[in-house]
This record gives C-alpha cells, sequence and structure tokens, in this order.
C-alpha cells in the first residue's frame, strides 16, 4: 500500500457502475430501466423490501455470485497507483470492493457494500459476509435479533456517507468522474461542492453532462482506457503532482 503524503495535491474521484463494467460486473441501471433484468424499484428499494423482502435477497444473493468471480481492471489498477503523486480519495456508488483489492487506501461507498450485511434495527453495525451467510433469506436473523439485509443502501434511504464524501469534495484539487451518468442522487450533485478553480475530468464512452460544472473535461473512452488518458494528460500538465 502506498503511502500518500499530506504535501500532495488531492485528486478525488466518483466512480459508478461503468468502473465495474469492464470487470463483468452488471452496471446498475441499462437503457430499458432494468438492473440484471429486474425493475429496479423492485429490488432496490425500501419499498421493494417491505413489499418482498425475499425477492430483494434473492436478488443480492445472485449479485453477490456474480461477484465472486470478478477482478479489478486496468482502470481500479491505474488509481491505485496515482497515490505515487497524489493524496488520493475514492467516493464510489458501487458497492463492490474491487477500488480496495486493486489497492487504493480511501474509498468512501456511498451505497453500501455488498459483502457485508446490517440489521434491520441497526444500520451501522455491519457484519461480514461468511460461507454461511452469502446466500439470505427470510427468518435469518442477526445477533441484535432482528431481520439480515445486506448493507446497501436502497432508493428511499438516506446515504451516510455523503457528508465525508462532501467534505473530501470540497478539499479537492482535482476531481474525476469515471463510469456514472450523472444521474443518481445524491451523488451527481458532488460536483456542486468542487471549488471553481478544480479541473474536473469526466471518463465516459457516452457523452454526459452537468449543470454544476459544464466545464468539465470529457475523456469520451471506457474506464480502463480513459484513466490511461487521464495519466497522460496529467504527466503533460502542472496537474501532475
Amino acid at each position: 500500500m502506498n503511502t500518500q503524503s499530506p504535501k500532495r495535491p488531492h485528486l478525488v474521484v466518483l466512480s459508478g457502475a461503468g468502473m465495474s463494467a469492464e470487470s463483468g460486473l452488471s452496471t446498475f441501471r441499462d437503457s430499458d430501466g432494468l438492473w440484471a433484468g429486474h425493475d429496479v424499484q423492485e429490488v432496490a428499494s425500501i419499498e421493494g423490501w417491505y413489499r418482498d423482502p425475499q425477492c430483494v435477497l434473492d436478488f443480492y444473493n445472485q449479485r453477490r455470485r456474480e461477484f465472486v468471480g470478478a477482478d479489478p481492471n486496468e482502470g481500479h489498477r491505474l488509481l491505485s497507483r496515482l497515490e505515487d503523486y497524489y493524496r488520493v480519495t475514492i467516493v464510489t456508488q458501487n458497492v463492490d470492493d474491487l477500488h480496495e483489492r486493486a489497492g487504493s487506501s480511501r474509498v468512501i461507498h456511498l451505497h453500501g457494500e455488498l459483502m457485508k450485511n446490517r440489521s434491520v434495527r441497526d444500520p451501522y453495525t455491519t457484519y461480514p459476509v461468511t460461507p454461511d451467510t452469502s446466500a439470505l433469506h427470510v427468518g435469518d436473523m442477526a445477533p441484535d435479533g432482528s431481520q439480515l439485509r445486506p448493507f446497501i443502501v436502497w432508493f428511499g434511504e438516506e446515504v451516510p456517507n455523503m457528508i465525508p464524501a462532501i467534505e473530501a469534495t470540497e478539499g479537492a484539487d482535482l476531481f474525476v468522474v469515471i463510469g456514472t451518468s450523472l444521474e443518481v442522487y445524491p451523488a451527481a450533485a458532488l460536483l456542486g461542492y468542487t471549488r471553481r478553480d478544480c479541473p474536473v475530468f469526466l471518463i465516459d464512452p457516452k457523452p454526459v453532462h452537468s449543470t454544476y460544472r459544464p466545464d468539465l473535461i470529457q475523456i469520451q473512452k471506457g474506464a480502463s482506457e480513459g484513466v490511461r488518458e487521464l495519466c497522460h494528460r496529467l504527466r503533460q500538465t502542472k496537474e501532475w503532482g
């Protein structure tokens, strides 16, 4: 793990589903509004949980099975190497741990972590997934006696890590968005907390716009190719730490 010097410029990365797509993980929302063939509101909202908790558990059980075979891609690894030059904070909308496994030392998860459970009663105490708890069912109880559920922030729930994400964004000297359409809130609003003099790069193969930062610099490529291009550009400019 790289040691980050506090004197180095602070680079903040906001990553979304496109960051992990190259590792074989399903993107959050397809063009038809479905996630892995499911209505997002049915499997990723607190209302969906109340309606049919076993359906929601089955969905995340399948996501966990997909996750087991996924490895960090080149984009993840390149971001971790940027710690040789910057203080790097990753703010991710993804629930996988691919950033951590690639070597990034500071990762803020906005939407929870797939390989952890929590009880329905206590949103802050988490339990690591084990072979015995990788597949959850209605009736599986947490130590506090209430139903276990994935440690995921669903639609209709508060995002507890928004405050540290905002604090990191406000202190950014360079901000990079990778693999997100900037349509999911409150994460998309983070760009509104960047300083006006903070350059904002956006890496995505599709055109993406932000009303908060219409001056963003787009690299219209996939995650790995885009991060390679970003590193090349930074080396050519004063933004390289």
